[in-house]
């Protein structure tokens, strides 16, 4: 039996939501907004129905930025090499408010734009913009894609008049541009996110270059941690979190409440064909066939390539590697989703009976696998969403490690939590 994949809201709570959208929309747009008819608007307003669950996230994104009665954020932040947002997802749950937001691809910026609707401009390549003209924030966040360094030991450099540290072994990598900001704008925190084999690259030296970088070069008291997503969704992603304070503080890694790997399983993320899955008026009837409770049949391995998929396996058998697709079903947890999903998505290959070829997830099961909510909007293409969901980060990892941080990122005092409804389990 497969688990529910959301939890209610508050009706009240959702009720106060659409009394303060009416203030600033009127009910036809806000159902053009919702994709629902007007008519089921003035019902939930003089509340001869409730408003559905799933809506809800909805509804919310349509109240102002700073949201009514609120001041401005608890603690202000960054988003670099933002994606399509799965970080800032966390932090605004915790009270932040994002002031800038820095992401180069056009597809994530379209994803991004659609689903924060702030006002604010998304900047794009970081290696182009001067660090002075990003506004003063209290968190930096950044997960960087990771270059190769280039280390040559510190006195051949000092023996060639050469620079070293800082200035000259981070220079034309990607995590310069984050140094270079923390430098100009001496935030009080910042998270950087990367893949596990950071620690390991070059046997260790690139870390070592980062770490010192961060903490003797900037001042910063940093602490690291790998954590694997598996422990809140149906996923192995092992992922490298750094988090640095510009004072000593109280924060502990270990104090990270993380549930027990491998709990939670696909069916928590699977469109479910029992007929009890959301009908999103947003995916169009895209990825799923509500008519006929049945995954979009496109989604379904040709013939011709779910046999080169099974030659290929063999192949790599009969040699003694470990290269192929990786077949899993409803109970079971899935290798890690990459960029390169929407190729062949042989590594998350979803079993469909006997003498059925397997199919690939859909763009809305990669969202959730990700812990991305049911409202969050997929204005792309399949290929341009695979690579994307392929490429952001488990939400509900960086979530736990908001939350951590939040009692150290206080401006005021701390308010009541906002709500925020996470598609699992």
């Amino acid at each position: 039996m497969t688990t529910a994949l959301h939890t209610g809201p508050d009706p009240e709570q959702a009720w106060e939501y659409l009394t303060q959208a009416r203030q600033r929309y009127t009910q036809s747009q806000i159902a053009q907004r919702l994709g629902v008819d007007i008519r089921t608007v003035r019902r939930w307003e003089v509340r001869q129905i409730a408003i559905k669950p799933y809506l809800v996230p909805a509804l919310q994104q349509l109240l102002p930025f700073a949201y009514p009665d609120r001041p401005q954020g608890l603690f202000d932040f960054v988003d670099l090499f933002a994606g399509i947002g799965g970080v800032r997802l966390a932090f605004e749950k915790v009270g932040g408010r994002c002031v800038f937001t820095s992401e180069w691809d056009s597809y994530a910026q379209k994803t991004y734009a659609e689903n924060f609707r702030d006002g604010h401009p998304i900047a794009g390549d970081i290696t182009q913009i001067d660090a002075a003209d990003i506004p003063d924030h209290d968190l930096l966040l950044a997960g960087f894609p990771c270059q190769p360094f280039s280390i040559a030991g510190v006195s051949k450099k000092n023996a060639l008049g050469m620079a070293h540290g800082f200035a000259c072994e981070t220079q034309g990598t990607l995590f310069f541009d984050v140094a270079r900001i923390i430098q100009t704008k001496q935030p009080r925190a910042f998270l950087l996110e990367n893949v596990k084999n950071l620690l390991s690259h070059d046997k260790g030296r690139t870390f070592e270059v980062i770490r010192r970088t961060l903490t003797d070069e900037l001042g910063y008291h940093i602490h690291w941690r790998v954590i694997d997503g598996a422990h809140f969704t149906p996923q192995h992603r092992e992922r490298i979190l750094i988090v640095g304070f510009r004072e000593p503080v109280a924060f502990d890694f270990d104090a990270l409440p993380l549930p027990p790997k491998n709990v939670r399983k696909l069916s928590t993320i699977l469109h479910r064909t029992d007929g009890l899955e959301p009908e999103l008026p947003w995916d169009e009837g895209r990825y799923f066939d509500s008519a006929h409770f049945r995954v979009n049949p496109k989604y379904t391995l040709t013939d011709h390539l779910w046999e080169y998929l099974q030659a290929y396996a063999e192949k790599h058998r009969a040699k003694g590697n470990g290269f192929g697709f990786g077949l899993v079903g409803p109970n079971d947890v899935s290798r890690t989703l990459s960029a390169r999903y929407y190729k062949d998505g042989s590594e998350i290959l979803i079993a469909q009976g006997l003498g059925i070829n397997p199919r690939r997830l859909t763009p809305r099961e990669c969202a959730r696998l990700m812990g991305f909510p049911d409202s969050f909007r997929i204005p792309v293409s399949d290929t341009r969403a695979y690579r994307q969901f392929g490429n952001t980060v488990v939400v509900n990892v960086i979530m736990h490690i908001a939350e951590l941080m939040q009692p150290m990122l206080e401006v005021d005092i701390l308010e009541p939590e906002l709500p925020f409804f996470y598609a699992t389990a």
